[in-house]
């Protein structure tokens, strides 16, 4: 199955083309493919700050705590849930480190893209998985792909593009919505908001949810791993944190199937 980037230049949308060390359409444009394998289309106005997204700082903390183990058991029920196959083209928006999309990649034979804005990221998900593709851009904005490539779509813990999911993903296909569950972390950051009914009301219309399964693990962390967290989440504690500490982490799994268009 293709699975053909086009390019991100404004008023284009040709397809590109893969050369010996770069990428391009027949208007010209040309996108290098970095030493570790990923393909930069993150255009200026994409962005808000000089470098954005996760640091390198976070993403090495991310990878740590895979590392560790402890996000294993979230892996375990993304995978079953999505019910991949060897023919499967996945992307994974806002892709992160490339933890689940590379092992999925690896345990199932899927095709793998990945998609995030933060190049530190990316750079470290190509160089650890490299039989994916990689790629910076902005799937805020635009996810540069043709229409209909994807038998499956995932954002984990990311930010959603409704009409970009849709237009991308097959008639046939599926999407996975992984949210922080209102006891993720809550032993940090005190209990969370739940946010599947909103997110179930912001798909409709493009989308029908066929399952909700909520994948729940708790990890005993050290000194450094309380600080891996600290590096790697986004909202505020509510405290400081102790020194070692039995930790939750928690997704609500939600997997829709498009609404046929019109």
């Amino acid at each position: 199955m293709h699975s053909r980037l086009i390019c991100p230049v404004r008023g284009c949308r040709l397809p590109l083309e893969r050369g010996a060390t770069n990428y391009a359409c027949s208007s010209r444009h040309s996108f290098d493919i970095a030493k570790s394998g990923y393909i930069n289309l993150l255009q200026p106005q994409e962005r808000k700050s000089k470098n954005p997204g996760d640091t390198t700082e976070a993403v090495a903390a991310r990878r740590r705590l895979h590392d560790r183990g402890v996000t294993r058991p979230i892996y375990d029920a993304i995978s079953l849930i999505l019910g991949s196959a060897p023919e499967d083209v996945v992307l994974d928006a806002g892709c992160g480190d490339g933890f689940y999309l590379g092992t999925l990649a690896r345990e199932t034979g899927i095709i793998g893209h990945g998609i995030d804005i933060s190049l530190p990221a990316v750079d470290a998900a190509a160089r650890r998985y490299p039989n994916c593709r990689w790629v910076v851009g902005n799937a805020d904005r635009f996810i540069p792909y043709e229409d209909a490539t994807f038998t499956a779509v995932a954002s984990i813990t990311a930010r959603m593009n409704v009409p970009e999911f849709r237009r991308i993903l097959r008639e046939d296909g599926r999407l996975l919505i992984a949210l922080a569950a209102p006891d993720d972390l809550i032993e940090l950051r005190g209990h969370g908001r739940d946010r599947v009914e909103r997110t179930v009301a912001d798909f409709s219309g493009s989308f029908q949810l066929i399952k909700h399964e909520r994948a729940t693990t708790t990890a005993e962390l050290d000194r450094s791993g309380i600080e891996d967290i600290l590096l790697s989440i986004y909202r505020p504690m509510r405290s400081v944190p102790a020194a070692a500490a039995i930790v939750t982490f928690s997704l609500d799994l939600l997997l829709f199937q498009p609404v046929l268009l019109p």
